[in-house]
């Protein structure tokens, strides 16, 4: 971490993040999507729960994915239930509260000129802590099922419909990340 003349502060060399303020932003989309994410939150609190239930066909095997539960979590944590919002997805209060930080550092760039860019500096540790922290997301979705598979009422399950589109962009991600690992010799 650096300091506001663009010293490294002593003791935050560990971490594999860097961040600094800088005269550019390096992370443009981070305002405007982290602002439609919480508009998209204010109608969830606003209209409630849409009355469609959109889970993979692993989870009526009971196979919880590390989302799963995340667009109740951001509707109890819009509505200010965050211990609820915690039981059905701690990463829902991640989202809220990242949004808010990336509103924030959008309007604080904006009026100073001056932008707080993050960047990755150790990746291995970077990936390695993220593994680690989607493990444990996924171990406490599992421990949490039967609270995750009841769906609002009068929800109709949609999945069967969105497994096509699903394994289509699964591909479509594969194939993207092996192409260009490649090109840049990461593979």
């Amino acid at each position: 971490m650096r300091d506001a003349a663009g010293r490294e502060m002593p003791g935050w060399r560990w971490l594999p993040l860097r961040v600094d303020w800088q005269d550019r932003d390096r992370h443009r989309w981070a305002g405007p999507l982290a602002a439609a994410g919480l508009v998209a939150g204010a109608v969830l609190a606003i209209f409630g729960l849409p009355p469609v239930d959109l889970h993979s066909p692993l989870h009526y095997a009971g196979v919880m994915a590390p989302t799963c539960g995340a667009t109740r979590g951001v509707h109890a944590a819009m509505l200010g239930h965050f211990d609820e919002a915690w039981r059905y997805n701690p990463f829902s209060l991640v989202l809220v509260v990242a949004a808010l930080v990336a509103v924030f550092r959008e309007v604080a760039g904006r009026l100073r000129g001056r932008w707080l860019n993050l960047r990755v500096i150790h990746r291995r540790a970077a990936v390695v802590t993220g593994v680690c922290l989607l493990l444990a997301l996924e171990a406490n979705q599992q421990a949490h099922a039967d609270l995750l598979r009841t769906g609002p009422p009068g929800a109709a399950p949609s999945a069967w419909l969105l497994l096509p589109v699903t394994l289509v962009s699964a591909g479509v991600v594969l194939v993207l990340t092996l192409v260009l690992g490649r090109r840049s010799g990461r593979t």
